[in-house]
């Protein structure tokens, strides 16, 4: 039996952690003025090679799914179709386009790559209000060290331009980041300097008790307030969109921060947290092997360690509400973002 050291496993807590891709804005569409008629939209990538599509847009009679500039299907105010036979593609989109209003660009979330199991898109979600959070701007990932040379080039075709790094010093030095030459690399240590890694649980409640805390911290904690401001300054910057954040299992920093960007954009924290949850699907296979790899005691003690809970981000949301009131004042001053910032930012990121 092989476990993994005291001082790794504390590393990976908080670093470590599925819903199919939603949709997304049409390709070449800004900010539109017609109202986007989905209010759900999803595609799944299967095993075989087809494409699985499916969409509610009540009212509307007609709508034509789109890919490589052909329609490929077609349906009503509701859609349920499996496509096959597109050619094979780093990323295969689709477009929805009903009869009349906006139409939706969309393609599965997760990016395949033979070195992460969590790299996903954080758009293409629906807000309150009835607009779209843009897909292919910004990602979400674990760890970056094991990308393989087909991965880096797959990468630099999806247009990855930034790399915000959310580990701490010790995992960037053991496992450092690989990713295209071009790309910007930004170091944003949400833990730096804290002691969330240091000390290890010894029972099952402790360690949701660390997950809790932890979480707690990534909103309140003076480390993780500048390394998540840095990365809204990024997603802010349009220069920088192909922008990509991560910790280790891009699960709990990593959620954090799409967490926050989602909320920020008006979307429902219902839909934030089934967001949030993916991991443990996207996960579900490296976290079963880590636990095969433990004395039952010892699984039962580190399981939450490696889980994503609705506990551990709701006490994040606790400690907003605790610290600061309100999220918009937490995003101004926490995260240093007025209502000013706010609006650029969902002009540049939503659509519809």
């Amino acid at each position: 039996m092989t476990l993994m050291k005291p001082s790794l496993l504390a590393a990976v807590v908080l670093a470590l952690t599925a819903p199919a891709a939603v949709a997304a804005p049409a390709a070449g569409h800004s900010h539109s003025s017609h109202r986007i008629p989905f209010t759900a939209a999803t595609v799944t990538a299967n095993d075989d090679g087809s494409y699985h599509v499916v969409w509610t847009a009540p009212g509307v009679r007609s709508v034509a799914v789109r890919a490589d500039g052909h329609v490929v299907a077609r349906g009503g105010a509701t859609g349920d179709v499996t496509v096959k036979g597109l050619p094979a593609a780093d990323r295969q989109w689709f477009d929805l386009v009903p009869e009349r209003g906006g139409s939706l660009h969309l393609a599965d979330r997760l990016v395949k790559l033979d070195g992460t199991v969590n790299f996903r898109d954080a758009g293409g979600y629906r807000t309150a209000d009835g607009h779209w959070v843009k897909m292919g701007e910004i990602y979400r990932s674990d760890a970056l060290n094991k990308l393989t040379a087909a991965d880096v080039a797959k990468l630099g075709r999806l247009g990855i331009r930034a790399d915000y790094d959310l580990r701490t010093e010790s995992e960037r030095t053991s496992a450092p980041d690989v990713v295209p030459s071009y790309v910007t690399y930004h170091v944003a240590d949400v833990l730096a300097g804290s002691s969330m890694t240091t000390t290890m649980p010894t029972t099952e409640e402790a360690a949701v008790q660390m997950m809790v805390d932890g979480e707690k911290y990534m909103v309140s904690g003076a480390t993780a307030q500048a390394a998540y401001t840095s990365v809204f300054a990024g997603v802010a910057d349009e220069d920088q969109h192909g922008l990509v954040y991560h910790c280790t299992a891009g699960k709990d920093r990593t959620g954090w921060s799409s967490a926050a960007l989602l909320t920020a954009l008006g979307v429902p924290r219902a839909t934030v947290m089934t967001d949030y949850l993916a991991s443990n699907a996207y996960r579900a296979a490296a976290n079963a092997a880590t636990l095969a790899a433990m004395t039952p005691a010892q699984a039962k003690v580190y399981k939450p360690l490696l889980d994503v809970r609705a506990e551990y981000l709701n006490s994040g949301f606790q400690e907003v509400h605790d610290k600061y009131g309100t999220f918009g004042a937490y995003l101004d001053k926490g995260l240093g973002i007025d209502a000013k910032e706010l609006r650029a930012l969902k002009r540049d990121l939503l659509v519809g």
